[in-house]
Formats: structure tokens, sequence, C-alpha cells
């Protein structure tokens, strides 16, 4: 993700402006903030100090230390968080209800058994 990709770098830039869903885990936020990208969005990454030389990066107080974040039509997420990455992109394009999300991704947050004590065995007929 250090490519130097002007076409890529339009790309994201047009998605963004056009308010399409954009999202980024782990090197590929890197590559937005290497090139001003996350200009106007809160946002998060593997670690911010990786930054420090980005010219174009000039937002770093809406830097969030948390695993991932949504705002406006940005999810960004460090490389730890597939898990709630998935779970925020699902709800930016509203893929099922919220409440359904929830339900689906908790089955790989808390383990088949915590779960079916949770919500039952979802693999049974109800």
């Amino acid at each position: 993700w250090s490519i130097k990709n002007d076409h890529l770098r339009k790309l994201i830039a047009k998605q963004l402006h056009s308010k399409r869903p954009i999202a980024a885990i782990c090197g590929a936020v890197d590559f937005l903030a290497q090139n001003g990208l996350l200009t106007h969005y809160k946002h998060t990454g593997n670690a911010q100090y990786l930054w420090q030389n980005y010219s174009n990066y000039t937002n770093r107080d809406d830097f969030i230390k948390k695993q991932a974040v949504k705002d406006l039509n940005l999810v960004t997420a460090n490389g730890t968080a597939s898990l709630k990455f998935t779970k925020l992109i699902l709800k930016l394009i509203d893929f099922l209800p919220e409440s359904e999300i929830d339900k689906s991704i908790n089955l790989h947050e808390l383990g088949f058994y915590k779960y079916c004590d949770t919500y039952g065995n979802p693999y049974l007929a109800n």
C-alpha cells in the first residue's frame, strides 16, 4: 500500500466525493492517509505514528483509537478488526436490518456455544 498510483487515488477520491461507500482496512488505510483521502473523516488504522511523514495527512485529531470506525460513507479499520470492519460495512450498505447483522456477526464473535446459549442453535430449523 505504499505504492504511488494516481489512477487509484483519483478513483477513491471520486467515490468519496460522490458519497459512495468506501472501506479500507490495514495497509489500505495507510494509502488513504498518504494521499490525503482521510481529510474530513473520523478514522482509524494500524497506528497513526506510521503516517507522521505523510504531508497530505492533515487531520490527525480525527484519528480514533478503535478497531473500526464508520464516518459518513467511509469505514476504516486496523488489521486485527476484520469482524468489526465487516459489521460496519454491512450496516453502511444496509445489507440487512442492523439486528440481523449484529446477530450474524455475533455467531463469530461469541463462538458457536455461547451464541447458542444466547440465541439458540442457528442451524436447527425453528
